[in-house]
């Protein structure tokens, strides 16, 4: 990617870096119990990876340079 990246760009990545994230360990004794043994995973709504999901982020159109 670029050395230089735009503030929407940057900020879209930021949010999008924190949906890679699993659900906190508490929340599994908050939904299911305090007897069951489940992984965080099953709760998180939006499971993103950088090889699965991608952000379709169109690069910036640079003009044509006239002669």
């Amino acid at each position: 990617m670029a050395r230089y990246k735009s503030l929407p760009k940057k900020l879209h990545l930021s949010k999008q870096g924190g949906r890679t994230k699993y659900a906190p360990f508490w929340t599994v004794f908050k939904v299911f119990g305090k007897g069951k043994k489940v992984h965080p995973a099953a709760i998180t709504k939006v499971k993103r990876s950088w090889r699965r999901r991608k952000l379709r982020i169109t690069p910036y159109k640079r003009k044509k340079r006239r002669k």
